[in-house]
């Protein structure tokens, strides 16, 4: 599952990032679990029931103190493995069942020092600062004295994860010193030496969750390219993947617009057209079809027609392909709708494609009875329904997810974007408060609350009273340490006083913004004045008071 993947995008119009634990507030958490694979149902109870796994039968997660686990790694000489990972997001869920239950991972485990950082667990959001994670799941690997290996890729198949780890675990260079050798041996002339597992590294290295941390975002697409370029002729599958990935960011590339891309459709067909490298480049083919699709054709024309075509026929074998998990073969059919409706969110999806939607969901929802499992396949399944406008198939399975989820708050969220998409706009906004009522933990309940908040400003404005109650809580939750205005957090309030000063733009609501910053400047006072968090604090609803409120 690719962060965000394509399912993804209903809850994470909602949420716009991926997704966190959320533990009791007043608790610590525990690790994600993991139990031997011998029995795959066994296994995935195992892994949902068991919290605390020991070093024979599971894998002996740390929490808590980064630093002292980083120095265990170094008095040990072992890597040290960092999981920022979560329970209410389907993405983490289906880590926890493909790849943690995994037997191999389980041995593999006992030769890293595995960390699991909780986003609602104190200090969490100011340790993703600090590391540079901010989708969940990330996965990083780190040498023994702390420097990034790589960032583990979890949309990849198991079997290449667990082949990267592999590679990563047996002397893999810093991912930062592979890049700019990679980089260098491209340049004419160039004698950087790398190896045929320097550049598996690249080509599988988590690039949606790089942060900037190897490219920036605007020079992503460039430095996949130059990669692909100077992949060496013996390793083309490599080159293929990496050009594949040049393509993709290209297409999501900030102000990238429509044009007719021949040269970019060339290195495709021959991808679509082989199932084995299109089932090697599963995460490239599915979450990115309509996006390169959409960006290497014109709109209306036939090329587009043809390149649509083309992609469906693929879409449709990893569909059908027994080989892939239900969460991937689910995700090949959004993309199916996907590409439908590329011309235009109204547009018809094929009653075929709808139908086998319908069939799919029905078949996980009955077969799924581990709560992890279920939470990740049928959260997907209700995406995939919306995004093919059945929104009542949706909204029973999300009803009754509401009823039997250990974190029902999430598809609370879904039920009220089912709403707004079918014009209800106040039910959309009673479940989005039902959905920040029933969530739990603090980092969680400032993300829940603010998008509480956004819908309602952005779907019920005139309702002053509501929203002015419903910010003045999120605020009179925030804790006042100066680790609460890092990563997430600090994105969340930012994005709420944006919201607020949108609202507030012709100065009709100055007295509700006025309490609204009092409020916050009672939180900010009790943060040390020289703490940088002191500033972020008080900048987070300076806009919302421009207009002289």
């Amino acid at each position: 599952m690719k962060i965000p993947s394509i399912a993804g995008t209903l809850f994470l119009a909602l949420l716009a990032t991926a997704c966190s634990k959320a533990p009791e507030p007043a608790s610590v958490p525990g690790p994600p679990a993991a139990q031997p694979a011998a029995d795959a149902t066994a296994a995935q109870k195992g892994a949902a029931d068991s919290t605390h796994a020991n070093a024979e039968h599971g894998i002996a997660w740390q929490s808590g103190d980064v630093d002292a686990a980083f120095a265990k790694a170094k008095a040990e000489g072992k890597p040290l493995f960092l999981y920022w990972g979560a329970v209410w997001c389907p993405p983490c869920n289906e880590v926890k069942a493909t790849i943690f239950n995994r037997q191999d991972f389980i041995e593999r485990s006992r030769f890293f020092v595995p960390v699991y950082v909780d986003g609602d667990a104190p200090s969490a959001q100011k340790l993703g600062a600090r590391f540079k994670v901010s989708a969940y799941p990330t996965m990083v690997l780190f040498t023994p004295d702390a420097k990034e290996i790589t960032r583990l890729p979890g949309e990849a198949d198991a079997d290449q994860y667990m082949q990267v780890l592999a590679l990563g675990m047996n002397g893999a260079r810093p991912i930062k010193e592979t890049l700019a050798a990679a980089l260098a041996a491209g340049k004419a002339g160039g004698d950087a030496k790398v190896s045929p597992d320097d550049w598996r590294m690249l080509a599988y290295y988590s690039w949606e969750t790089d942060e900037k941390q190897l490219a920036d975002e605007g020079k992503l697409p460039d430095t996949l390219q130059r990669l692909a370029a100077a992949c060496p002729a013996d390793q083309p599958e490599l080159a293929t993947r990496l050009r594949l990935q040049a393509i993709a960011a290209a297409a999501k590339a900030k102000g990238a617009k429509p044009r007719d891309d021949k040269a970019a459709v060339g290195k495709l067909l021959p991808v679509l057209a082989d199932p084995g490298l299109a089932r090697e480049n599963f995460d490239v083919i599915v979450y990115y079809a309509d996006d390169i699709v959409g960006k290497s054709t014109l709109p209306g024309s036939p090329g587009r027609a043809e390149l649509a075509r083309i992609w469906n026929a693929t879409l449709e074998r990893l569909a059908t392909d027994k080989s892939l998990s239900d969460l991937d073969r689910l995700t090949a059919l959004d993309a199916q709708v996907a590409l439908a409706k590329l011309d235009g969110p109204k547009a018809k999806v094929p009653e075929a494609l709808q139908q086998r939607i319908r069939d799919e969901a029905a078949r996980v929802d009955r077969e799924s009875r581990d709560p992890y499992v279920r939470q990740s396949l049928v959260s997907t399944a209700a995406e995939v329904l919306a995004d093919a406008d059945l929104l009542d198939e949706s909204d029973a399975l999300l009803t009754a997810e509401v009823a039997r989820s250990h974190s029902p708050y999430y598809a609370m969220l879904g039920l009220a974007l089912n709403a707004k998409k079918r014009g209800d706009k106040a039910g959309a906004v009673d479940w989005a408060e039902k959905a920040y009522a029933a969530a739990k933990g603090p980092a969680t309940r400032l993300q829940w609350g603010v998008r509480y908040v956004s819908l309602a400003i952005e779907l019920t404005p005139q309702d002053a009273a509501r929203i002015e109650h419903a910010a003045a809580e999120v605020i009179g939750e925030l804790e006042p340490s100066p680790d609460t205005f890092y990563e997430r957090n600090r994105r969340s309030l930012e994005r709420m006083g944006k919201n607020l000063a949108a609202w507030n733009k012709d100065n009709r609501h100055a007295e509700a913004i006025r309490k609204l910053r009092a409020e916050m400047g009672g939180v900010c006072a009790k943060l040390p004045a020289a703490d940088p968090a002191h500033a972020v604090c008080e900048g987070t609803l300076r806009s919302a008071g421009a207009a002289k409120a």
